[in-house]
């Protein structure tokens, strides 16, 4: 039975994951969280992890306290959480949100964990670092994102350099055939109103702007080894192809299912292997129609700025990440407009002082700087 260290239990992800170690058994070896430390210490009772690290250290202490009944270790801050990844477990899931998860992941190559990701931000901003030190270490990285996880699964069995295009699919969000002018006063909570899945905040309003799939272009690149140009968005409203690729031959592959995070998050933790899926499965016949259009690139303005940002190269991407981290947060305090969101990740774009060649600490400098920028509304 294989043993799985879970950073960001207390997430979307993280709980999911959850599920399906309580379904399937696996062994639990370490937890990590921000700062959610009721349903933390429940997570810790249940699965009885040897480790568990809070980023939050006033949240550690906590948590500290309420397990002291227990041989449970917690660790605390950024160091304890990569303290945890490289703990006892073949496999880490990083479900940490935002350019948090990047320090984590390292830590576990180092360690040579297998990285099962559902972090994008991970290769978004250090893509080149991190596969450099995979390859080095010899570790594979599983795709979790429900879009790379079937780009991944349709490439199984594929010949080698016979990629010729990825079909990355995006549900529309909320907003969908939606206007500027439509998007002037829309609120928190008609942003937050995903029609297909169920997810955190961050995410959930990144869907709405369409960041989230400009994200996922960068990670492709990264994942797989394409140019931006080699990648066509799609938006398909009935989120049951998660994705595709298109072969030199002209044939077509795609992965289909529920709208469900449990199937990518399973066949992480299977693969090569498959096992029952004991949750909804799929039936064509009910879905009945699915349909495909290009994007709105003039409305949804985070889309077109990734994909300029990883044209660009070197730092660009980490400069878009934390610039639209920063003003998600400004939306969902009721600080900014929904439209000026796209507005905080251009003028991050255009500003940031890029590098070709950057080690970990520029990529953190230039996430700061960018967080800056998006502060001076």
């Amino acid at each position: 039975m294989k043993s799985l260290i879970i950073l960001g239990s207390t997430g979307s992800i993280g709980t999911q994951a959850l599920e399906v170690c309580r379904r399937d058994g696996y062994r639990v070896t370490a937890l990590a969280a921000g700062r959610n430390t009721e349903l933390l210490e429940k997570q810790a009772r249940e699965f009885k992890p040897a480790v568990v690290a809070v980023f939050n250290e006033n949240a550690a202490r906590e948590l500290a306290i309420k397990l002291k009944d227990t041989d449970i270790k917690v660790l605390s801050g950024v160091e304890g959480v990569c303290a945890a990844a490289q703990g006892e477990g073949e496999i880490v899931l990083n479900s940490i949100v935002g350019i948090a998860g990047l320090r984590p992941t390292l830590a576990a190559i180092e360690a040579g964990k297998t990285i099962a990701l559902a972090n994008k931000e991970t290769l978004v901003t250090g893509g080149e670092l991190v596969n450099k030190a995979a390859r080095e270490k010899g570790v594979k990285i599983l795709p979790v994102d429900s879009e790379h996880s079937a780009i991944f699964q349709s490439l199984q069995g594929t010949p080698e350099k016979s990629l010729k295009k990825i079909l990355l699919t995006a549900s529309g969000g909320p907003f969908y055939g939606k206007k500027r002018a439509d998007l002037e006063n829309v609120t928190v909570k008609e942003a937050l109103n995903h029609p297909n899945w169920s997810m955190g905040a961050k995410i959930t309003i990144d869907s709405a702007t369409l960041m989230n799939k400009g994200l996922e272009v960068i990670e492709a690149v990264h994942l797989f080894g394409v140019t931006a140009s080699q990648i066509e968005v799609l938006v398909h409203r009935q989120s049951i192809v998660h994705s595709g690729v298109e072969l030199s031959d002209g044939a077509v592959i795609a992965q289909l299912g529920t709208p469900d995070m449990r199937l990518p998050i399973q066949y992480a933790l299977t693969y090569p292997e498959r096992s029952d899926f004991a949750f909804e499965h799929l039936s064509l016949s009910d879905i009945g129609t699915l349909t495909f259009e290009k994007p709105d690139l003039d409305t949804f303005r985070c889309l077109g700025l990734c994909i300029e940002a990883i044209n660009r190269g070197g730092l660009a991407p980490t400069a878009v990440n934390g610039a639209n981290e920063e003003a998600v947060r400004l939306f969902l305090e009721g600080k900014i407009k929904f439209l000026q969101i796209a507005d905080l990740v251009e003028k991050a774009l255009v500003n940031v002082n890029n590098k070709r060649e950057f080690t970990l600490e520029d990529i953190l400098e230039a996430d700061k700087a960018a967080r800056a920028i998006s502060l001076k509304v």
